[in-house]
């Protein structure tokens, strides 16, 4: 594991990248938009840092840095001629 300072509620906190693996697939979240426009989402966890901190009841707090995927399928009608 390696070691990394982070960002944490206003302050630098160092911490442990902890290796991570998809135990279930990461779904997406599907939306329909009032245009006609159908979202579909998902977010990726792409590092996760255990803090040397604790919550009240003792617990590790984790920082998760993660990035949204988003595909979108639009209306022809909103479409612009290139």
């Amino acid at each position: 594991m390696r070691r990394v300072k982070v960002q944490w509620q206003g302050e630098e906190v160092e911490g442990e990248e902890v290796d991570s693996r998809v135990l279930q697939g990461e779904d997406w979240s599907e939306y329909q938009l009032s245009d006609g426009t159908k979202l579909k989402m998902k977010t990726v966890v792409t590092k996760v840092v255990r803090l040397n901190k604790r919550n009240p009841e003792g617990e590790p707090i984790y920082a998760v840095t993660s990035q949204n995927v988003l595909v979108a399928q639009v209306e022809p009608h909103l479409m612009v001629d290139p």
